[in-house]
């Protein structure tokens, strides 16, 4: 039992956002009347989900943890071997019996609150994708597999700050956190590919057994490419703008993504590669600055902000990035229980902040008196430090204008060397061919794309032969003009035929055979 509820608390999310993805296709003219049997099913299934995990947290109390399962292999490839495995140890089968608990109380809070929304199917679909994917994040028992829930909860992430995605705000705020995190999947790859070659798997097992023989420079790359994900996933600075741009997404989703789940995947990370962190004492230096860092400027920014949810995700910053400074301190234990009690109590604060906005009747309270007569850091505090326009400067800023220069030389330079044409003006189908013949459209001649450049005059000479010969050969008369010329060799090879059918040139084939042997 102990090894199969993890996989029943992960698959049966995303067979419930199967199930909503075929009612959608089968269904899809929406009716209110559905949002009962919708909400019904998915709470059902998350019950369902998180009933098998304590069932399985009872069978390890009593029996001990099974820690590392392996189910079956994934793929093999010579030396490259990625297992179905789940890490049951403490960590993990702790850490899923927490996700599936709050999974549970957004799911009822979400019914009522999406009540009469458009996207009420839509939101639930995405919801259940993103469970499944967190549970994997969790239970993973190796980088690949942690890989395919990063990802996952990434799409999730991304579909549900955009979930208004006819206001250019919530499309442009998801693009922008989209973008952000793969920064963090590129070094997330890279970490796997450093675990291939310098622990030979990509198993938290294996890596920790090989960790006290992998040289310095090996364990420091390994641990700088999956840090860069998980700095980048739990928005450590410098990746911190991309969070505040995502409360764009419904209070739910804003709740169980960064309040509590999702904002806890890099230190979740963090945890599992701890044996390989102990070998690299300059990343643990560098990922305690960074958490420091990020604490204070998750502290002194909430000071500063006007709405709820906005003062929460800066708070939600600072814990995390606190967590970030245990983990650099070898506090790897307390890390972990900072980590659960924080997404118990953050998920209940975003869940509880419309009910507190209509509670409220007063105004926000205004920034601490300390921080207001300090006018050049109350002023970095109301811009957040000008952190988004750095990066637009440092990143967003050199593409445009790289893209720009490669847009100019290809015009410039490419297009009039290659001759590649400007515009279209032949015939390119068989439907345009006929209603050409039908006089629906003018008759163009053999004229094809003009082009300039050798290559282009060269490659027009070639296009004009070949349209001549198809317009000529196969298309014109349904192909009569092709057959017409066929018959006409035909009967030239005839006629040859019948000449070296007679006696005479039959003897001087034979004489020429002579001479050529000899």
């Amino acid at each position: 039992m102990a090894n199969l509820a993890p996989w029943l608390a992960i698959l049966l999310p995303w067979t419930t956002a199967f199930y909503l993805a075929m009612e959608r296709v089968w269904l899809p003219v929406w009716h209110e009347s559905r949002e009962k049997r919708i909400g019904r099913v998915t709470l059902g299934t998350a019950f369902l989900a998180l009933i098998s995990l304590m069932m399985g947290d009872g069978y390890a109390l009593i029996h001990g943890a099974p820690g590392t399962v392996v189910s079956g292999t994934w793929f093999i490839s010579g030396p490259y071997l990625v297992p179905l495995a789940l890490s049951l140890d403490g960590l993990g089968l702790a850490l899923a019996t927490i996700v599936a608990w709050i999974s549970l109380l957004t799911i009822r809070f979400s019914i009522p609150y999406m009540h009469r929304e458009t996207g009420f199917l839509r939101f639930f679909l995405i919801l259940n994708l993103f469970i499944g994917a967190m549970q994997l994040i969790v239970l993973a028992g190796n980088a690949v597999l942690i890989f395919v829930g990063w990802e996952i909860a990434g799409v999730s992430s991304f579909l549900l700050i955009g979930y208004a995605f006819h206001r250019t705000t919530a499309s442009r705020n998801a693009n922008r956190a989209f973008i952000t995190n793969r920064f963090g999947d590129a070094g997330l790859l890279f970490g796997i590919f450093s675990a291939f070659s310098w622990c030979g798997g990509v198993g938290w097992d294996q890596m920790a057994q090989s960790a006290p023989q992998v040289e310095t420079l090996g364990a420091t790359l390994l641990g700088v490419g999956f840090m860069t994900a998980a700095l980048a996933k739990s928005a450590q600075i410098p990746f911190s703008p991309w969070i505040a741009r995502a409360m764009d997404g419904p209070t739910p989703s804003s709740a169980i993504f960064y309040g509590s789940l999702m904002v806890h995947a890099g230190v979740v990370l963090t945890l599992r590669l701890q044996p390989i962190l102990m070998q690299t004492p300059s990343v643990l230096h560098a990922i305690a600055v960074i958490g420091l860092l990020t604490a204070l400027y998750g502290w002194v920014t909430a000071l500063g902000q006007s709405d709820v949810k906005s003062s929460l995700i800066f708070a939600t910053l600072s814990q995390t990035g606190l967590m970030f400074l245990w983990c650099g301190l070898g506090w790897f234990s307390l890390a972990a229980w900072h980590m659960g009690l924080h997404a118990c109590f953050r998920a209940w604060q975003f869940l509880h902040a419309p009910s507190l906005m209509d509670d409220l009747d007063r105004p926000s309270p205004n920034a601490p008196h300390w921080l207001t007569r300090w006018r050049p850091l109350h002023t970095a505090v109301l811009h957040r430090f000008w952190l988004e326009h750095l990066g637009d400067a440092m990143m967003v800023a050199p593409t445009l204008k790289l893209a720009n220069d490669i847009q100019v030389f290809e015009h410039r330079v490419v297009t009039p060397l290659t001759g590649l044409p400007a515009h279209a003006n032949a015939i390119s189908t068989l439907a345009q061919w006929q209603e050409q013949q039908s006089g629906s459209i003018p008759p163009m001649g053999y004229a094809v794309e003009r082009s300039t450049g050798i290559a282009g005059r060269m490659i027009q000479g070639l296009a004009s032969t070949l349209y001549a010969f198809e317009e000529n050969m196969i298309l014109k008369g349904g192909g009569s003009g092709l057959m017409e010329v066929l018959h006409i060799i035909g009967k030239r090879l005839m006629l040859i035929d019948s000449l070296l059918s007679q006696p005479r040139y039959l003897i001087l084939m034979i004489a020429m055979t002579f001479v050529i042997i000899l």
